[in-house]
C-alpha cells in the first residue's frame, strides 16, 4: 500500500511541504499501527545507509537552492555508527503524539485517537505538522 506523506514543521520560517510516496508494509488497523509502520520503516532506511566519507564532497548550485528552502543545507552525512532502535523509536513517536506535539492528518480529516479502528486506503493523502516549542519563561 503507498501512501502520500506531507510533513510540515509549523515553526519553519518557510512554507516549505515536501510530498513523498511512502510504501506501508502492511494495512495499519489504527493510528499506533500506522505510526509504529512508519517510524520501523524510517529507522530501517536510517540503519540501512552507509557511513558516508566522500573524498571531496561539495553540492550543486541547484542542491544549495534546495536544501536552503527547506531551511538547512548540508551534505547528508551520517557521522556517528550507532544504529537507531525500533523499538524505542516507536514508543517516542507515540509519546510525543499523545503529548500534542504533532498532529496526524489523513485525507484533511485531523486524528485523534491511537486506538481507533483506522480507514486508511492506498493513495491516501497523510499529513504530519510537527509543533514547535517556543523557548522563553514567563516573569
Amino acid at each position: 500500500m503507498i501512501v502520500y506523506m506531507t510533513v510540515k514543521s509549523a515553526g519553519k520560517r518557510t512554507g516549505y511541504l515536501r510530498r513523498m510516496a511512502w510504501p506501508l508494509t502492511s494495512k495499519p488497523a489504527t493510528l499506533r499501527d500506522f505510526i509504529a509502520d512508519v517510524v520501523q520503516t524510517s529507522v530501517r532506511q536510517f540503519n540501512n545507509k552507509e557511513l558516508e566519507t566522500p573524498l571531496v564532497p561539495y553540492l550543486t548550485q541547484t542542491e544549495i537552492s534546495e536544501q536552503g528552502e527547506a531551511g538547512k543545507v548540508g551534505f547528508g552525512t551520517l557521522y556517528h555508527e550507532g544504529k537507531a532502535d525500533a523499538r524505542q523509536a516507536v514508543e517516542t513517536a507515540i509519546t510525543a503524539f499523545e503529548d500534542g506535539l504533532y498532529k496526524v492528518f489523513i485525507n484533511e480529516t485531523e486524528l485523534t485517537s491511537l486506538d481507533e479502528p483506522l480507514e486508511i486506503k492506498d493513495q491516501d493523502e497523510v499529513a504530519l505538522i510537527r509543533f514547535t516549542m517556543l523557548a522563553g519563561r514567563l516573569w
